[in-house]
């Protein structure tokens, strides 16, 4: 549905199409190729019943039905409404927010399909801005998506041209990286989500591993982090270039460590040893005035709410804020006041330090989780009931003394914090859903910055390794393979016309003819031939067989339509005198060999 009436919806659709033949059997529909299908007459209302169980034909032998709106609100564009599962609002990012008067109408309107807004962009345009005005004009939308568009999207070629120039694309495999194949994926419930983890420094192995990702092919639909995984997170969302997150990430670790800067946040310890101001000066450096609904790519992160005690999840707001939220270490940096609510937030890592669960429940088919967290040291000394703080200096002190490993006041503390986070990570390690990964980094120290380099070296050796191990055992091809399976695609086998497909038959069953004046030969009063072969009984069923040809053009060959199987709408049973008798259930058996 368009947002206004400069909206390329015809390319979008066909773009769409194409992405989403690389899931299932796609059929595209617009009030043109209805008429032209089903004949002028079909959209009237006297003919509901045709047209609905004609769609609902379609919808159950194709994995996605694309409905393409009309620009104004026509009985098909009602039509589309009523069908679809997920309304797609497609505005141009480069235009004044506003709200479409298709939209009023569907705000006023009780609609419980999904309603999620998508802006298109120019390649070569600017970066997505201002989304934060699109959605509040939309607060019944459940959520956004940005597309950098291809510039066929917006060329302006006539309609026949331009199906001319799709019909030759349609030829080509869709990439698997394109805004579109995301969009695509996301529609169907196959999204594939970078979740990464915090441990300071060690996060600079993810840099290496987003460069193996790239490299190996592996798209990514959602993106999400906590603490150092927070930010590298972000990083991707806004730049979806491994050269540029490298740059950027690099600047901002030699800022780390600078002893300067870092004697100059220094504080007095009431609350934490650095002041902030700092480290929120380097945060803001990065991303600038960046809101999280202005990313690419769909971001999250996740901080510690110690006002509530509760985990929060961030996909909206300003995002140098939330990344730093969830980067504050407690006694490092003091908690940041949320500017929506005024709560304290802390570090992400002590409530979920890789929340893969999280972007399971966002929507994720597969989870590649990439954990950088320290590991705790379990080989402790057993020192008995009770323990002297001067026996322990004394082993430290004594050279000759055997040495023991007992915790200090500060990694017991640290270790309470991260309990609740340590159940978490094993339940995550242990789930069908995720691809867990850690590269080997256990040697490198939280704030050992300075190695950016040699650390982002190990992740990309590690994530070239597991990825070619995935990609000749098949863990790539499984990731990439619609959730539903080919095994639940509907097979129809039709054996009253053998030369005839399902929908075919289908097609020519809801066909409406227009009206032709009989012509009555007074003069014979006697049955021809052919008619004395038709049984007796109503002939309603058989004649739209004897006035229209079956089209030849098979329904995989038809335009594409956005709309995955509806479980709402049904199609009728099919009556005796409306139907022949391959008309079965939503099943698509069969009925028996006594069946009418």
């Amino acid at each position: 549905m368009p947002v206004s009436e400069d909206v390329p919806l015809t390319a979008f659709a066909l773009e769409l199409k194409h992405a989403l033949s690389a899931i299932g059997p796609v059929l595209l529909l617009t009030s043109d190729n209805i008429k032209q299908r089903l004949g002028s007459a079909a959209l009237d209302s006297i003919h509901e019943y045709r047209l609905s169980s004609w769609l609902g034909q379609q919808e159950d032998i194709h994995r996605i039905v694309l409905y393409q709106a009309d620009s104004s609100l026509t009985p098909w564009t009602q039509r589309c409404i009523r069908q679809a599962d997920c309304i797609l609002i497609v505005g141009l990012g480069e235009q004044e927010p506003g709200v479409g008067e298709l939209e009023r109408m569907l705000e006023s309107t009780a609609v419980r399909a999904q309603k999620q807004l998508v802006l298109l962009h120019r390649e070569e345009g600017p970066a997505p801005a201002r989304t934060v005005e699109w959605l509040n004009m939309r607060g019944w939308c459940s959520g956004h998506l940005h597309l950098c568009c291809p510039r066929r999207v917006f060329s302006r070629r006539s309609l026949p041209r331009l199906v001319e120039m799709y019909e030759r694309l349609f030829q080509r495999p869709p990439d698997r990286h394109s805004d579109f194949s995301r969009l695509a994926r996301v529609l169907t419930g196959n999204a594939i989500a970078l979740v990464l983890g915090g441990g300071g420094a060690r996060g600079c192995a993810q840099v290496g591993i987003i460069r193996a990702l790239a490299e190996c092919g592996i798209p990514v639909d959602m993106v999400g982090g906590t603490s150092i995984g927070a930010f590298m997170g972000a990083l991707y969302a806004e730049e979806r270039s491994y050269s540029q997150i490298r740059i950027r990430a690099k600047q901002w670790t030699e800022d780390m460590t600078s002893m300067m800067k870092t004697m100059l946040d220094l504080t007095y310890p009431i609350t934490s040893m650095f002041s902030g101001a700092g480290f929120n000066s380097s945060i803001c450096s990065v991303f600038k005035d960046r809101q999280i609904e202005d990313l690419w790519i769909p971001y999250f992160t996740i901080t510690t709410d110690i006002s509530a005690s509760a985990m929060r999840v961030h996909t909206d707001g300003s995002l140098w804020r939330y990344v730093r939220a969830s980067m504050s270490l407690s006694g490092y940096m003091p908690p940041l006041c949320d500017p929506k609510d005024g709560h304290l937030l802390m570090d992400g890592g002590y409530i979920n330090n890789l929340p893969a669960d999280v972007a399971r429940s966002m929507g994720a088919k597969v989870v590649i989780a990439i954990d950088v967290g320290s590991r705790d040291e379990t080989d402790l000394t057993n020192y008995g009931d009770a323990l002297s703080g001067w026996w322990l200096l004394w082993k430290r002190w004594n050279p000759l003394a055997t040495k023991v490993k007992v915790l200090n006041m500060a990694e017991i503390q640290t270790r309470l914090a991260y309990v609740c986070c340590v159940r978490q990570l094993e339940e995550v390690r242990n789930s069908d859903y995720c691809e867990y990964l850690r590269p080997p980094i256990d040697s490198y120290g939280t704030l050992d910055f300075g190695k950016f380099a040699e650390i982002c070296e190990v992740g990309y050796q590690h994530g070239r390794t597991v990825f070619d191990i995935w990609r000749r055992s098949g863990v790539l091809e499984k990731m990439l393979q619609d959730r539903q399976g080919t095994s639940k695609m509907k097979a129809f086998n039709v054996l009253t016309c053998p030369s005839a497909s399902f929908t075919d038959l289908a097609e020519i069953v809801s066909r409406i003819e227009p009206t032709k004046v009989a012509v009555v030969d007074e003069e014979s009063d006697y049955l021809t031939e052919c008619e004395e072969g038709l049984p007796d009984g109503p002939q309603e069923a058989y004649a739209d067989f004897q006035s229209s040809p079956a089209d030849g053009g098979s329904d995989s060959e038809e335009e594409p339509s956005l709309h995955h199987q509806h479980p709402s709408v049904a199609p009728p049973k099919p009556s005796v005198d409306a139907a022949p008798p391959w008309f079965s259930g939503q099943d698509g058996q069969r009925p028996p060999s006594d069946a009418p």
